[in-house]
């Protein structure tokens, strides 16, 4: 019994592999400016949800809380509040103005998921350390773009050393463990510091890498996607079935 089996042929199915290539080329050469979208949409919208509750949208507000919440512990004393007497409350003002119990544990703190109150203001959707963090990914994405064509003149972008971005990583590590621990209480200005050297640390390490992948992938797209253009040669015959 045969079997025949049929090749590609050139026309549909030639344009359908020309076209995936070509988009694959393009998303790999415009990675970078889809990452910095990316990283400000996630930034954005934990500024969205207080001015949200301060609209009435309470509902669109509670999702974006709902959403961040596995991402971050969302405590209201080390959180950014707007619309209300202090962008940096502590537990001693949120307790004196009621907003919050007084004598709750930290447990009892994360389990109570304050937002705020009109009179104290709402919480931005992340902590203070996230907002840095993410703010540090997103300034240092851009700075990366701007510098971008510099670094790889000569040749592959140079990389961050590992013991460098631990650097980086060990102020963040030691104010945040200090403090869940209760050995300290950090402040905001510690946690904006410490937050946005770890995430330009980030930035520094990975996105060298991700270039060099992507650049690598725009050649092998943009090669698959001109040998996919390209037709029968004249006086070329097709190999017969099998």
């Amino acid at each position: 019994m045969s079997v025949e089996v049929r090749l590609p042929k050139d026309g549909l199915e030639a344009r359908v592999a020309g076209a995936i290539n070509r988009l694959v080329a393009s998303l790999a050469r415009h990675w970078l400016a889809l990452f910095n979208i990316a990283v400000a949409v996630f930034i954005g919208l934990p500024f969205l949800a207080p001015v949200l509750m301060e609209a009435g949208l309470t509902g669109p507000a509670r999702v974006i809380y709902a959403v961040y919440a596995p991402t971050c512990h969302q405590l209201p004393e080390r959180s950014f509040f707007l619309f209300g007497p202090s962008v940096t409350p502590n537990v001693a003002s949120l307790e004196d103005s009621h907003a919050i119990p007084a004598g709750l544990s930290l447990l009892q703190r994360l389990a109570l998921r304050f937002d705020g109150t009109p009179q104290t203001g709402y919480k931005v959707a992340v902590c203070e350390r996230d907002v840095a963090i993410y703010g540090a990914v997103l300034l240092n994405g851009l700075l990366f773009g701007a510098l971008r064509s510099r670094l790889k003149r000569r040749g592959k972008m140079p990389k961050m050393p590992l013991w460098l971005f631990a650097l980086l990583l060990l102020p963040a590590a030691v104010d945040g463990f200090t403090q869940l621990f209760g050995l300290r209480e950090s402040t905001w200005y510690l946690r904006l510091i410490t937050g946005y050297l770890f995430g330009a640390g980030v930035v520094w390490l990975a996105y060298p890498y991700v270039e060099d992948s992507m650049e690598d992938v725009a050649r092998g797209s943009s090669q698959g996607a001109a040998a996919a253009n390209i037709g029968p040669q004249t006086g070329q015959k097709s190999p017969p079935a099998v």
